[in-house]
């Protein structure tokens, strides 16, 4: 996880030296000042803090340059978006930033071609959201003793959201108890999110086949501008 990175732009003459025609605007990912080291990139982007929709594209990087191999109208928290260092736990946001991509998971079974981890969602799966477990932030199957319930999110009840999903490395290495838990790369449900960021169902699992964890697939989650702005990442 690395939120909050200092804002950098890829420099016009970078992105000649990388094959851009003269004047032409980069690829977005060569205008992140962090791609997470990978040659596998999603960015989440929303128009602003306060949007609860906007688009969602993935990128592969071949011999230098970044090619999108894919995007979809996305859903955000349904509060907008906040800085993921600065997010609290309930307020139905979606924190911005940099992430890894621990593993996919779903109540479905993985596409034909899917290599990245892919965990079934059973009727004992769970993703426990309570800050005085041990387990928090996590996923368990059983639910623990010292994990309530009623404070997590039994994920077989999340249907169709997590027919497919990718688990987003939000507070995740080193979990920050009350910061947030459960943010995921989902299936649309309704409408806006509880945090997490959805797309329609036949783009998830397309996502899910894509993902390779050999190329280190990461996120970068953000808006067109402002402190917030997906190119701080």
């Amino acid at each position: 996880m690395r939120p909050g990175l200092a804002l950098a732009l890829v420099s016009a003459s970078v992105a000649c030296l990388l094959g851009a025609a003269p004047g032409a605007e980069p690829p977005l990912p060569e205008r992140l000042a962090n791609t997470g080291g990978g040659t596998q990139l999603i960015v989440a982007q929303a128009p602003r803090t306060d949007s609860t929709s906007g688009t969602v594209s993935w990128w592969d990087l071949r011999d230098g340059r970044w090619v999108r191999a894919g995007s979809a109208p996305a859903r955000f928290g349904a509060n907008g978006l906040v800085e993921g260092t600065s997010r609290k736990q309930g307020t139905n946001t979606t924190p911005t930033g940099l992430y890894d991509i621990p593993f996919g998971f779903g109540i479905e079974a993985p596409p034909s071609g899917t290599t990245v981890e892919y965990r079934p969602v059973l009727e004992s799966s769970w993703w426990c959201e309570d800050t005085a477990s041990r387990a928090y932030n996590r996923w368990v199957d059983p639910l623990p003793s010292d994990c309530r319930g009623a404070e997590s999110e039994h994920l077989v009840s999340y249907r169709p959201q997590y027919s497919y999903g990718l688990a987003i490395g939000f507070n995740y290495q080193r979990p920050v108890r009350g910061r947030g838990a459960g943010i995921f790369l989902h299936v649309n449900g309704r409408g806006a999110t509880a945090g997490c960021v959805s797309v329609p169902y036949s783009d998830m699992r397309r996502i899910v086949q894509w993902a390779e964890p050999s190329k280190e697939p990461h996120i970068a989650v953000g808006t067109a501008g402002g402190a917030t702005a997906v190119t701080r990442y």
